[in-house]
């Protein structure tokens, strides 16, 4: 009987020692909870009072990144304005498209030296060294000409160009170029020669006022044509590449929109250029490279066996004819995309009107060079090249007395001074007394 009342009075204890520490529990679990509760307050409110509102830190950061970007913007404005404004009385406002290219650079160059204003646009691609057109441009900079880094199909780029800056102007020389690339790649020829340069005509058109155009054609237009020498009546409408098809094309185009709307269009067909700063895919400037690399190079004939003649045209001369058609342009007589009256349309010959077997200019070399070159005589292959050029630029002179007066053994001298100049010490010829005579 006093065992079973034991056993009770001992469950009963456990049952209290139990609900005592549940309630321990409970209370201690409600202070922990109104302690957490409180530090989390107190966190926010020290959070709150040192740190703005989320939406306000937002604003005020984009605030100053719109400010940054507008500060950035004008100072590119500022750029372009300064680039483009003349330095002499009536001195024109030039777009140049093509500037860190060959003869984009060097007409850029000159117009700057002698007063006018230019701005240039080049995409520096990729079709020979882009550290070259890099070069090209440090050289522009020094000058204080500034070169717009855009496409001719970046149509809102070309907006604000206009937007910014009144062309009298434009002097179109960007372009795809090379024959022998349209079989790699057919497709940038349309896009950089036709697209682009429709593109640019259509902002033009739209420009109140409406700039004059002086574009560079090519001599390429004249493809199969075998009378000699050249000239701007003889017919065009049998092209031996894509892109002497791309630049008859850009004569047609620029015909229509001539006769639309009224802008005033001139086409130089260039005759292969070249001097210092030129292009390396051009044949005296590999040909330079891998004579002083020990290497072979192609000759070629025709297929009857005759030797292939370029009329090598040196870049002064070619600078010449360009700054003369854009001071002769007459202003178009378009506004706002509406013509208003007959606009100038013309075409000349561009070239030195003395024609070259491609190996007498390898012979130049070899003597300027003090190096003989390891030739290869082969037949010309069916790559769009064609056997001879020869350039008639009686039309060129009676409008504005363009006259080359540079021939080829004077023009591939200073050539290669230039290059061994550009390309380092290493590539120097033994007789260096040739290149400063």
């Amino acid at each position: 009987m006093e065992t079973s009342k034991s056993m009770k009075l001992e469950r009963y204890n456990s049952y209290i020692r139990r609900v005592n520490s549940t309630k321990l529990l409970n209370a201690s679990s409600k202070l922990l909870f109104r302690a957490t509760l409180l530090v989390a307050l107190i966190l926010v409110f020290l959070f709150t009072f040192n740190y703005p509102p989320l939406a306000d830190s937002t604003h005020r950061h984009l605030h100053a990144h719109s400010h940054f970007l507008s500060s950035a913007f004008g100072a590119w404005e500022k750029q372009l304005r300064h680039s483009s404004t003349p330095r002499r009385p009536n001195g024109l406002t030039v777009l140049v498209t093509g500037a860190a290219g060959f003869v984009g650079s060097h007409c850029s160059l000159a117009l700057k030296r002698r007063g006018d204003g230019v701005l240039g646009l080049d995409n520096f691609n990729a079709y020979y060294d882009p550290s070259l057109k890099r070069a090209r441009q440090a050289m522009l900079a020094k000058h204080q000409v500034f070169i717009v880094e855009g496409d001719l199909n970046d149509t809102p780029l070309l907006q604000k160009l206009f937007d910014v800056v009144a062309f009298t102007h434009i002097l179109h020389l960007a372009a795809q170029a090379g024959v022998r690339y349209a079989m790699q790649n057919p497709q940038s020829y349309i896009t950089a020669n036709i697209a682009g340069f429709v593109n640019l005509l259509e902002v033009s058109k739209s420009a109140n006022p409406q700039p004059a155009i002086v574009w560079a054609s090519s001599s390429s237009v004249y493809g199969l044509n075998t009378q000699n020498p050249f000239s701007e009546l003889h017919r065009t409408d049998q092209p031996a590449s894509l892109y002497a098809a791309t630049k008859k094309a850009g004569e047609e185009i620029a015909h229509t929109y001539n006769h639309i709307y009224g802008l005033s269009l001139t086409g130089l067909r260039f005759f292969t250029v070249y001097g210092p700063w030129g292009r390396p895919d051009m044949a005296y400037f590999f040909f330079t490279k891998d004579i002083l690399q020990g290497k072979t190079i192609d000759v070629y004939q025709t297929q009857d066996g005759k030797q292939v003649a370029r009329d090598f045209t040196y870049i002064d001369d070619i600078v010449k004819g360009c700054l003369g058609a854009l001071d002769t342009a007459e202003k178009s007589t378009g506004s706002g995309g509406k013509k208003r009256g007959p606009a100038q349309l013309r075409i000349y010959n561009l070239g030195n009107t003395s024609p070259v077997p491609v190996g007498n200019l390898v012979s130049i070399l070899e003597n300027l060079l003090n190096t003989k070159a390891k030739r290869h005589v082969i037949k010309m292959p069916s790559n769009g090249d064609v056997p001879y050029t020869h350039a008639n630029v009686s039309q060129a002179f009676r409008d504005f007395s363009y006259k080359p007066t540079t021939d080829l053994p004077s023009g591939l001298r200073k050539f290669v001074k230039w290059y061994v100049g550009y390309y380092g010490p290493q590539l120097r010829p033994k007789k260096e007394s040739r290149l400063d005579n």
